[in-house]
């Protein structure tokens, strides 16, 4: 099939065009590089770079590409600071989804959406979440989601293409951004470990999530965008195993120096909740192993162990701040006003 990736060169979709690449497809990857990297981009796709806020190039682009099946990765994903944020938040997830969607719509070639959101639509309901839950989003990159995903369901009502919806948990491994200070917690842990320096933890550390190495995500997303059982449908797809953030912390700590009495210099430094975030966030998975075979095989340690390998091949890396945040008060965490991490 001819297939448009979106964020293609990030961590997600640079292992989805590989798996579709691999599976024979024509794929074509878009990217604006702003969180991805060149070297993330397979050879043997179509690779472009483009902003898919630039609502006339997209859609010459898209245009010209006419994909029956659309993969959207591409995304602001910052959660935490999209309360500093929100007019980025909103450009780059919403708006820019339907920069591509809408053209797309117009080629008429468009067989099916596969939307990869968030857990954040659930907000700070009572976990673990199902897909029947309601959208009752908590922050603004939450209610970019749930905005992305419900205009996903009437466009496909009203001019008949398909979709399916993804709802992964926190997903990690090899080809992360390293550099991003704003998210990825497993990832900026482990940077900080590189650059000899030990990590902060927001809060007490006691909140909830569930982590997903990527090698549990990518079969399942191409599953559920090429399976026509999985039409019309949304996916949690993640591990029903929740971790505390200081548990996290402890992990990433072991298998960093291969042991448990590692150097306590290297202790988290505890700081101030950052606003709005959710204490506790993980789902069922029963749907995802019903229709899609979705089975955990890389647990934490394991899946930690293997992306420190990774990461230490690549070395430390400078983090990436932004030039400003739109909203700069009180509020906003000190390791982002300062560029402490």
């Amino acid at each position: 099939m001819r297939i448009l990736v979106t964020g293609a060169a990030g961590f997600m979709g640079s292992h989805l065009v590989d798996a579709l690449v691999a599976a024979g497809h024509e794929v074509h990857g878009v990217d604006d590089l702003s969180g991805g990297y060149m070297r993330n981009v397979n050879p043997k796709s179509h690779f472009a770079k483009l902003d898919l806020r630039e609502r006339a190039a997209t859609a010459e682009y898209v245009g010209r590409v006419r994909p029956e099946v659309v993969f959207h990765l591409a995304a602001d994903a910052t959660e935490g600071r999209s309360q500093f944020t929100p007019v980025q938040c909103t450009e780059r997830n919403y708006l820019a989804y339907l920069n591509t969607l809408v053209p797309a719509i117009r080629t008429g070639a468009l067989k099916k959406m596969v939307l990869t959101s968030s857990m954040s639509v659930y907000g700070a309901q009572k976990p673990p979440f199902s897909e029947e839950m309601p959208r009752l989003p908590e922050d603004v990159y939450g209610i970019s989601k749930a905005a992305m995903e419900r205009s996903t369901e009437i466009l496909s009502e009203v001019h008949g293409f398909e979709y399916a919806i993804i709802r992964p948990h926190n997903v990690y491994g090899p080809q992360q951004n390293l550099a991003d200070p704003y998210r990825n917690v497993i990832g900026i842990f482990i940077n900080r470990l590189l650059n000899g320096k030990p990590f902060f933890i927001y809060g007490d550390g006691e909140q909830k999530r569930a982590f997903s190495y990527i090698d549990d995500f990518t079969p399942y997303i191409v599953k559920a965008g090429l399976n026509d059982s999985a039409n019309g449908e949304i996916f949690n797809i993640g591990p029903v195993e929740e971790t505390s953030i200081n548990r996290l912390g402890q992990v990433v700590l072991e298998q960093f120096f291969k042991t448990r009495d590692w150097d306590k210099k290297f202790a988290p430094k505890h700081l101030p909740p950052r606003p709005k975030e959710v204490k506790e966030a993980f789902c069922t998975v029963g749907k995802a192993e019903r229709m899609l075979g979705y089975k955990t095989t890389v647990h934490l340690e394991e899946g930690v162990g293997r992306m420190i390998e990774w990461a230490r091949a690549i070395g430390p890396q400078k983090p990436v701040y932004l030039d400003d945040l739109e909203i700069v008060n009180g509020q906003v965490p000190s390791t982002w006003k300062e560029k402490l991490i």
